[in-house]
């Protein structure tokens, strides 16, 4: 039995048939291995955003996988989003990682925009011709999200934007940018969502972060010095910001969950060709129990991952009330997992595994992150907890 066998189980809650789904995946796989992979290292050294490789995949349809077709999405489900996450980070998982932040901000604006805002802004999205930024992070306010201190505030028909957004992935390249910002009283009640536009005047970035690993994609601050935006840019309603925010970050989560399994799988298959090729004391590696035993225990870490990660997509595209809860379980327990089977993979290859050229010490690198993001995997286990606690 391979790895690729157990890969992407079919499910009933995909939106196309398991042919076509079978066929998507291995394009998908087809332009990872193609366009990804062999030039991962190199990104990563070179800190390159690949801005022509994206709009690549936004020709394929994955600028926009969730997104209703009407505006240029391809009108999947999550369950095949996250099978398409998992084959793009397979080739570069800081790629796909922005990707999946790009999805996220185009499902918001086509789930909570109007139609006049999905047709002005989503086209372009769609097609990855313009790529899309979320902005919540503050410096003061991470974990702590409704303690946000950005202000927009009204003037007449406009909305004036103030302040500093933290982390953000892909700011000074992206076209758009979707901000939380106060609009009314302290707390996740007057936090709204606004459309900005990358020529706005007032808008800025910071320098790029010095960062471990995500080294092919730019992260810097996004500053919002009296920003002014029309009201015809707000997502939703003043206040509806918070709860969108969230709700788009259920979805990220399930993205990022993806990414690591995909690039733990990477790190997998590459470390059972490894000790097969390695010997020592005159065997092959493959031949000592304990290393059998070791990639026993990653192949089971990353199916039990996959597991949940389609129980939570099925249960998102389903609006089961417990979908909130079932996301952070699968992004805590897939990113732990996934980094925990990237750093065994590293030691099983010994001091190749250091080595940039190997790839798998930038997949640790990759991945750690991972844990911090789309809320920390302590927030996860929060969010999981009292949902429990709740229900009884």
């Amino acid at each position: 039995m391979s790895t690729a066998s157990l890969t992407h189980p079919a499910e009933t809650t995909s939106a196309i048939s398991a042919e076509e789904r079978a066929a998507l995946v291995e394009a998908v796989r087809d332009f990872a291995d193609a366009r990804l992979a062999p030039f991962a290292n190199q990104r990563d050294a070179d800190h390159e955003f690949p801005v022509e490789t994206l709009r690549e995949a936004g020709s394929l349809g994955l600028g926009a996988i969730v997104v209703r077709e009407d505006v240029g999405g391809s009108g999947l489900a999550r369950v095949d989003a996250s099978a398409i996450y998992e084959e793009l980070a397979r080739g570069d998982i800081a790629v796909a990682a922005y990707i999946s932040i790009h999805n996220m901000v185009a499902w918001m604006i086509d789930t909570f925009g109007t139609d006049e805002q999905r047709r002005a802004w989503l086209p372009g999205l769609c097609s990855m011709e313009q790529l899309a930024s979320y902005c919540l992070t503050e410096p003061g306010a991470g974990s702590d999200a409704a303690a946000l201190a950005t202000s927009a505030v009204r003037d007449g028909d406009d909305y004036v934007l103030t302040g500093t957004k933290q982390f953000i992935s892909g700011a000074g390249t992206s076209a758009v940018y979707v901000v939380m910002a106060r609009t009314g009283e302290p707390g996740a009640g007057g936090i709204s969502a606004f459309i900005v536009p990358a020529d706005a005047p007032g808008l800025s970035f910071g320098p790029d972060e010095h960062k471990m690993g995500w080294n092919a994609q730019p992260t810097k601050q996004v500053v919002l010095d009296g920003v002014r935006v029309p009201a015809a840019n707000r997502l939703g309603e003043e206040g509806d910001g918070f709860g969108i925010a969230m709700r788009g970050l259920n979805g990220g989560r399930l993205g990022i969950a993806a990414c690591s399994i995909g690039g733990a799988q990477f790190a997998l298959e590459r470390t059972i060709a490894y000790v097969k090729d390695r010997s020592t004391f005159g065997a092959p590696l493959a031949t000592r129990q304990h290393v059998m035993f070791q990639l026993a225990d990653m192949e089971t870490e990353l199916q039990a991952a996959r597991a949940l990660l389609v129980q939570a997509a099925a249960k998102l595209d389903a609006k089961a009330p417990d979908a909130p809860a079932a996301c952070a379980m699968a992004k805590r327990f897939a990113t732990d997992a996934a980094f925990k089977v990237a750093d065994e993979a590293l030691q099983l290859h010994g001091g190749y595994g250091y080595l940039h050229e190997y790839g798998i010490e930038r997949v640790v690198r990759d991945l750690r992150v991972h844990r911090i993001l789309e809320g920390t995997n302590e927030m996860m286990r929060m969010i999981v907890g009292r949902s429990l606690l709740g229900a009884r």
